[in-house]
């Protein structure tokens, strides 16, 4: 599956750029977009636009899996609720913690908070910062549905590690 990034990286771009930069991804064969909130328009509690944002993105899709990027690390707790709410209302797919560029990525804390708060609209994805078997755990538990990360191998390799060490008895 291809999929590629909207608003990147703050999603300060307006609405009608982020429909644009949608349909042009998905003509170009995009299977699944990421998009980024208007962080300061969250920032500034403008839901109406993070709404109007999100919706534009789900609406140019026309049916592709839409993931919104609420960047978590710039947030608090109940601007994370808002953003979450905010992107279930509008119909998305997946809401997820961060493009990975931000200042910190996925917490478990996080995930359980998105997964409360969009009550089985959408799924949560864990992004930035999942880069072992631990980690990759928590946010399982947590409520993450999907995993993104570059550490796959590693991750991988951990649970190849606990197999080798229990045959060993």
């Amino acid at each position: 599956m291809v999929c590629t990034v909207i608003g990147f990286p703050l999603g300060a771009n307006t609405k009608e750029v982020k429909a644009f930069e949608t349909t042009q991804a998905i003509a170009d064969g995009a299977d699944e977009i990421d998009m980024v909130i208007n962080v300061g328009a969250a920032k500034a509690a403008d839901w109406e636009l993070v709404y109007e944002d999100i919706k534009a993105v789900v609406d140019a899709a026309n049916g592709v899996l839409v993931k919104v990027i609420i960047e978590t690390c710039y947030l608090t707790d109940e601007e994370k609720i808002m953003a979450c709410k905010m992107a279930a209302k509008a119909g998305a797919d997946f809401v997820k913690t961060s493009t990975g560029f931000g200042t910190g990525g996925a917490t478990a804390a996080d995930v359980k908070l998105m997964k409360e708060a969009v009550d089985g609209a959408c799924k949560v994805k864990a992004s930035g910062g999942i880069r072992n078997k631990q980690a990759f755990e928590e946010m399982i538990l947590a409520g993450a549905e999907r995993i993104g990360c570059s550490s796959g191998v590693q991750i991988m390799e951990g649970y190849e590690d606990e197999q080798n060490s229990n045959s060993a008895y």
